[in-house]
């Protein structure tokens, strides 16, 4: 999972390099901290936040198969 938002992120952002993925194991969700450069975090959010949805939606739809969890993808400095 945070292979796939890692790539997803890298996509978009002018410095690769600085994008990172952690996930957080909770008891009955997993919760995968996005960390881009600040000045990427435009492109990674993006208008009225429909890139950072899109993000999510794709992970939630591909974490339905995987895990018995839910999955939180929240993006950070």
């Amino acid at each position: 999972m945070e292979q796939l938002v890692e790539v997803l992120a890298k996509a978009l952002v002018d410095s690769p390099d600085d994008v990172s993925v952690t996930r957080l194991e909770e008891e009955h969700a997993v919760i995968l901290e996005l960390r881009v450069a600040p000045d990427d975090m435009g492109k990674v959010i993006g208008k009225q936040g429909r890139i950072a949805k899109a993000i999510r939606t794709v992970v939630r739809a591909a974490a339905a198969r995987m895990e018995n969890k839910k999955v939180i993808v929240e993006i950070k400095q």
